[in-house]
């Protein structure tokens, strides 16, 4: 009777996955992840996303243009593989994210024995992958119910603390215009423990993002300089720093 309900939690919780995973539209694959050095290193971006297709996805990369209908990055799903430390035996799993940086699925752990890092990390993502495929994954048309939860201020230096309390913030409920996705200088936003980190086409890194207890205001790091981003009452985002005693603004059009 005991092995009954277990298979039966099981069961319900492999169901419960499923069913939030079908109902996000498509899945964000970032060119690095943390344990590699460069952008695509042992093709784990290109395997990735190739998995994902076969798995049934529409996937894309994070440096890529949507196409036009994802205009909330919440439909979306954001992949990160993950290493896990052991000896003689290289192991990976993969972890689905929504937009909050909440991990919604996380996947067997894959093995490999193999030395050479190309193939090992291969036979692992692939062996990773068999439970990603076991979902069956097909896309509901549902919007996701995403637990959101309120920001936490971050610990931030005393320099970068006296930036934001000193830049003036309306305290005005603004409402984000929808970014021109053809200009630029747009970057997107990809979700971080502690925010957002902003990236160019290219893709590199432009600015890092830290929460705090205002939806309409980041503490932002750009080229070593901390300032804050704030959503005025324009719609428009404005990265906002003193320099040589002097607030100097500048309009940031970042895609969320």
């Amino acid at each position: 009777m005991r092995i009954k309900f277990l298979l039966a939690a099981v069961l319900c919780s492999v169901v419960g996955f499923a069913q939030s995973i079908n109902d996000y539209k498509a899945v964000i694959v970032p060119l690095k992840y943390d344990f590699i050095k460069t952008d695509n290193q042992y093709r784990l971006a290109t395997l990735s996303k190739s998995n994902l297709v076969k798995a049934g996805f529409e996937a894309f990369y994070a440096n890529e243009q949507l196409p036009d209908g994802y205009t909330d990055r919440c439909q979306v799903l954001y992949i990160d593989v993950v290493r896990d430390n052991a000896f003689l035996v290289t192991k990976l799993f993969i972890q689905f994210k929504d937009c909050f940086g909440q991990v919604v699925f996380t996947s067997e752990v894959g093995k490999s024995k193999e030395k050479d890092y190309e193939a090992a990390y291969k036979e692992c993502l692939d062996n990773a992958f068999k439970s990603v495929y076991a979902l069956h994954y097909k896309y509901s048309g549902n919007a996701p119910v995403v637990n959101s939860k309120t920001p936490v201020a971050a610990k931030v230096s005393p320099a970068a603390a006296a930036v934001v309390t000193s830049a003036p913030v309306t305290q005005v409920a603004a409402v984000a215009t929808s970014p021109d996705l053809k200009d630029p200088n747009l970057l997107y936003a990809q979700p971080t423990e502690s925010g957002y980190q902003l990236i160019d086409k290219t893709p590199k890194v432009v600015m890092k993002l830290l929460k705090t207890s205002q939806s309409n205001v980041y503490i932002a790091i750009k080229d070593n300089v901390q300032g804050s981003l704030i959503l005025k009452e324009d719609g428009q985002w404005y990265f906002e720093s003193y320099q040589n005693d002097k607030l100097v603004s500048e309009k940031i059009v970042v895609k969320f």
